[in-house]
């Protein structure tokens, strides 16, 4: 008698916390569709906002079963950021490029290191064109190649990024490595250009789309996406000890 009212006891706690996520999930279901149309004016022309949706749903779903409110956050904030972390990981599987613009891509990083390390200072454009042997209009071209297969976020730079999951349990090694990078990162971003700084600032921090930037820069939008790859392959090349470490 006693089991079998064990047996019922942990299935009315099991069906109540079901019910519980589904209430989860129902209230929280337009907080998808909005970070959905947020991050659509930010992302390439192809990505369609339906399977933004869908993969937010996901991502609202397993925020719902793994969400802890000991941790101390809310639940809309940690909904939050698993939804737009499974909305940007369907898009970085969806990267289209071919071979030639990743091999482009690091041959760019590598030119700006070269660069860098010869003159002491930041590299300009030219000196990077001329360090790959093409002329500027090329150099551009590679840059809008590479903004327009692969959306760049911080956690991309290196192989192995700092983890997205607010309440991951990390290893000790792990989060030394995690806490290395997290420093290594903000001073390469502290020794960019100054317009390179604030377009990161702009992007990042106030969420503004690349015509917006552009506005506030006085430089067209393809000009801002240039840029946003410049200053992509210039922090790759600033992180590359630290990568090899």
């Amino acid at each position: 008698m006693t089991a079998l009212a064990g047996g019922v006891s942990m299935y009315t706690r099991a069906q109540s916390t079901a019910e519980y996520q589904d209430r989860l999930v129902e209230q929280f279901a337009p907080l998808v569709k909005r970070i959905a149309y947020h991050l659509l004016g930010r992302l390439p022309a192809s990505v369609q906002v339906e399977d933004l949706m869908q993969a937010g749903m996901i991502g609202l779903l397993e925020a719902s079963r793994k969400f802890d409110n000991s941790k101390g956050a809310s639940f809309e904030t940690y909904a939050g950021i698993r939804i737009r972390g499974a909305m940007l990981d369907e898009v970085r599987k969806g990267d289209w490029a071919p071979r030639s613009v990743h091999r482009n891509t690091r041959l760019v990083s590598d030119a700006i290191r070269s660069v860098e390390a010869r003159l002491g200072r930041d590299a300009k454009d030219n000196e990077v064109a001329a360090e790959l042997e093409m002329s500027l209009e090329e150099y551009y071209a590679i840059l809008n190649d590479t903004a327009g297969s692969k959306l760049f976020s911080f956690d991309d730079l290196l192989e192995s990024g700092a983890p997205t999951d607010v309440q991951a349990e990390a290893e000790p090694l792990g989060g030394l490595q995690d806490e290395r990078f997290r420093v290594a990162l903000s001073n390469a971003i502290e020794g960019l250009p100054e317009r390179e700084r604030l377009l990161l600032s702009l992007y990042y921090d106030e969420e503004l789309n690349l015509k917006e930037i552009g506005a506030v820069l006085g430089v067209s939008e393809s000009r801002v996406s240039q840029l946003h790859s410049q200053c992509a392959a210039r922090l790759r090349a600033r992180l590359a000890d630290w990568r090899d470490d």
